[in-house]
């Protein structure tokens, strides 16, 4: 925190004497606060592999008698009630977000709101939770849950990005100038890709074997025909992701380079994916899938937020013909 000695209308400085939230505190915070809700995606992805969904069978209170698991539920009971005293965890960590956005000088709404937008979602977390818990782990419920934790993560990685832009940039809403509504637009489209990657994820799982208790009921669709559409949409993302690349080399080389993480991630995760699936399914394999599907997610947002920035302007016309025949002049060679 820093002290502020003089006051600007419209809020740009506090009162003589406020103590202020310094830019740098702000970023760090909103970057724990979304490593956070990453970390409890796969702490939740890891009670429903230890078969302890249903650990704690009642909420808010692990039993109708106990608030906290008794010796009877075993290690279940502590799996599933440590992942919801880490919600706790992950709410304290976007409070503290948002109040440095709010104690931010000069103050940007845009910071706030994203702020509030992270907050709100770790409630509405819990809710839907909650009734995963009272549904006896319904599937779609289930998948649900994870939907709703992929867009506080949405929210969570635009306030990171947001509170590290220039002063100027955040106050006018993060960039703008960009790269061009081409390049732009099939970013978006990527984005797109990538959510229907992340929804037809929920939908293999919730047919698979792995339901977070031996009695809960599966959703009734076929494994294979659904995992063949999820891998459809998995060469779709891939497919979008190497135009990108090719494109931004073209008119943004510095969009380059998230389009070539996007790309290694969604290698990998493509690779952790069909073996996981070749092998039956193994826990460990399963559990790093999901943390995969957090990292395919952040990097399309990396690269959607990277064609906004008002960092990274276009190429010059003329500026790729000029690179080609100076490094690269095998390429124009008959």
């Amino acid at each position: 925190m820093t002290a502020v000695t003089d006051d600007q209308p419209g809020g740009a400085a506090p009162a003589r004497g406020r103590w202020a939230a310094s830019p740098a505190l702000v970023r760090r915070l909103a970057l724990a606060s979304l490593t956070a809700n990453v970390a409890i995606v796969v702490s939740g992805g890891a009670v429903r592999l230890t078969d302890s969904g249903l650990g704690c069978p009642t909420v808010p209170a692990c039993t109708a008698d106990s608030l906290v698991p008794t010796a009877e539920l075993g290690v279940h009971g502590a799996i599933e009630f440590g992942n919801r005293m880490f919600t706790f965890v992950v709410g304290a960590l976007a409070l503290a977000a948002f109040l440095a956005a709010w104690y931010r000088r000069p103050r940007h709404r845009g910071l706030v709101r994203l702020a509030a937008l992270v907050l709100v979602g770790i409630p509405a977390q819990a809710v839907v939770g909650a009734v995963t818990v009272l549904t006896d782990l319904n599937p779609w419920v289930v998948g649900c849950h994870f939907l709703v934790s992929m867009g506080v993560i949405a929210a969570g990685y635009a306030l990171w990005r947001r509170a590290g832009a220039p002063d100027g940039a955040a106050a006018a809403g993060a960039g703008g100038a960009g790269t061009g509504a081409p390049l732009r637009g099939l970013a978006w489209v990527v984005v797109a890709a990538a959510a229907a990657v992340l929804v037809l994820g929920t939908v293999v799982t919730g047919s698979g074997p792995h339901a977070g208790d031996a009695d809960a009921r599966r959703n009734g669709l076929d494994l294979e025909t659904v995992a063949q559409l999820h891998t459809d949409a998995v060469f779709l993302l891939l497919g979008l992701t190497v135009a990108a690349w090719f494109a931004a080399r073209a008119v943004a080389p510095a969009v380059a380079r998230p389009a070539a993480v996007l790309l290694a991630v969604v290698l990998g995760q493509g690779l952790i994916g069909a073996v996981q699936y070749l092998t039956d399914l193994p826990k460990l394999l399963v559990g790093a899938h999901l943390l995969g599907a957090c990292l395919v997610w952040v990097a399309s947002l990396a690269l959607l937020h990277a064609t906004g920035d008002r960092a990274v302007p276009p190429a010059r016309p003329g500026a790729q013909s000029t690179r080609a025949a100076t490094a690269e002049p095998a390429l124009t060679a008959p």
